[in-house]
């Protein structure tokens, strides 16, 4: 297969929601329909165990949920297949956002009784500031559920885009008989069985006596509605859907495998190809015969029985080779890659090569940190991966004066993951963790007992926002630094950053210090 084939063949998407809309329940039955199930512990001759296949920590099995990214991928139908299982839980955001820089599409997962949840605004304004093209699956049609209608209007108002439904669900809850594929023109009914995949029944005219043997008296509401979808909802334009101007709609529920599959096929066949990316420089084009790549997640420890971290990597544009030198710009260092690894979730293999589009895990000895570029030689630095301002500080503190080394190393290593954010106040040296949520405090203080057996307390600390400063007047940045002493601190990379008691602080040192910029994320 040549060089173009191979990219003409990725598909790399990210899959967002609320935890409770079944999103890792829905990550696990694509991988089922690619073939590529095989996690000790999570799922056995098709049955759900423990918990998806993608959440590989033991704290995201015990609480159900996603607190970290994974990478998955597969082949289906002549196409491979990534899919980033992006984290359930609102105090992880951040991590989404980032995720959401390496993906080329985007599958939004609604709870069909809720509808659409704030997090899923937050993460639609991502989506629309990068154009992603978005597709929307409205799951547990199984269970009670809002008029398809009404979730249409709310999908439309609250994320701000435009839908097209390319499926249609007949009843919801006890009553769902199963749904219409508006996309191929065929009748897939509902078996609650969760071993079971539904199967396909050509209907190219729903006007035929025939569907009444299938779905009874729903019949003629089945061809009520389909003929206000069409007379409502503009007709599905593939160039709309890529420029993330409109979204395909469809129905099902991912637990019991219905609707999934024809949410993958018509996935592969819509979607778009690796798309070119910004750098600083300029735009890389995945054609390109030069290799380039950027670090987008670290994840320490992801196989507990060895000290291992991996840095992902999404390839952006030429061949990926084992054993070749690539350059990481920010070090201006050179690195042979020898062992490049492709996942499915917790499981790794050794790959040889690697194509635009694809994700690859790379071994690292601390010389990465996100947002690093990789290049055969170029100098490029991509855009794109910056940090918020945390939400929540606490100062961390040692519970066990004998294990300072390995609260240290895991401190560090946690924070090179982006979990949350470290800062050293330049007033005394204190280490203050900032998260988005509360969560994440105890996500870190779990995995620093368990991956490094060292513990930590954190104490309380009232603040309102770390900003990151800058001024092209080094005179009055010393003076700022020099007035505002008890409150700098320095990021992990040894950036200035002011530390705002309330809102009332930050606007006064805003209005005193006119020539400072007050940064909110750390990419400026």
């Amino acid at each position: 297969m040549s060089f173009l084939e191979e990219i003409q063949r990725r598909r790399t998407f990210g899959i967002v929601s609320h935890p409770d809309a079944g999103k890792t329940t829905l990550t696990e039955k694509l991988l089922l329909f690619g073939g590529a199930i095989r996690v000790a512990g999570a799922v056995k001759s098709n049955k759900i165990k423990k918990g998806a296949t993608s959440d590989f920590m033991e704290i995201e099995r015990q609480r159900g949920i996603s607190v970290a990214t994974s990478v998955m991928g597969f082949e289906y139908n002549g196409y491979k297949i990534n899919i980033l299982d992006t984290p359930g839980h609102q105090d992880f955001q951040e991590d989404t956002f980032r995720t959401l820089t390496a993906v080329d599409s985007v599958i939004i997962v609604i709870d069909a009784a809720k509808g659409v949840e704030p997090q899923t605004e937050k993460l639609m304004n991502v989506c629309r500031m990068r154009k992603t093209p978005v597709i929307v699956f409205v799951n547990k049609m199984d269970r009670p559920a809002q008029d398809p209608f009404t979730l249409m209007d709310e999908i439309e108002d609250q994320l701000k885009i435009k839908v097209r439904p390319l499926s249609w669900p007949i009843n919801n809850g006890p009553d769902f008989k199963g749904v219409y594929n508006i996309f191929n023109r065929s009748l897939k009914l509902f078996t609650p069985d969760i071993q079971a995949i539904e199967e396909r029944i050509k209907f190219e005219d729903i006007s035929a006596p025939a569907l009444e043997d299938h779905i009874g008296d729903d019949a003629d509401v089945l061809r009520e509605e389909l003929e206000l979808v069409e007379g409502i909802y503009p007709e599905f334009n593939s160039d709309d859907y890529l420029a993330g101007e409109l979204a395909p709609v469809f129905f099902g529920s991912a637990l019991y495998n219905f609707g999934v599959q024809e949410l993958l096929d018509s996935f592969v066949e819509i979607a778009p190809v690796p798309q070119p990316s910004t750098t600083e420089e300029r735009v890389v084009k995945p054609e390109e015969k030069g290799f380039t790549g950027f670090v987008f997640k670290i994840h320490a420890n992801i196989d507990p029985n060895h000290r291992s971290r991996i840095a992902f990597v999404k390839i952006c544009s030429g061949k990926f080779e084992r054993n070749k030198m690539y350059k990481n710009i920010r070090l201006g260092k050179s690195f042979r890659i020898s062992s490049p690894t492709a996942f499915m979730a917790s499981q790794k293999e050794i790959v040889e090569e690697a194509f635009p589009g694809d994700i690859i895990g790379v071994p690292d000895n601390g010389n990465f940190i996100i947002g690093d570029t990789l290049t055969d030689g170029e100098e490029l630095t991509f855009k794109g991966l910056p940090s918020f301002s945390p939400e929540m500080f606490r100062f961390v503190e040692n519970a066990d004066p004998m294990k300072s080394k390995q609260l240290a190393k895991g401190v560090d290593q946690l924070m090179d993951e982006g979990v949350a954010q470290l800062f050293t106040s330049a007033f005394n040296g204190r280490k203050i963790i900032g998260t988005v949520g509360q969560l994440q405090f105890e996500v870190i203080q779990y995995r620093l007992e368990h991956e490094y057996g060292a513990k930590c307390r954190f104490e309380p600390l009232s603040m309102h926002k770390a900003c990151w400063i800058e001024c092209d007047d080094e005179k009055v940045l010393t003076e700022f630094k020099k007035r505002k002493h008890q409150k700098m601190a320095k990021d992990k990379i040894g950036r200035d950053v002011f530390m705002a008691d309330s809102s009332f602080i930050l606007q006064m040192a805003q209005d005193e210090f006119k020539d400072i910029k007050f940064h909110f994320t750390s990419e400026f």
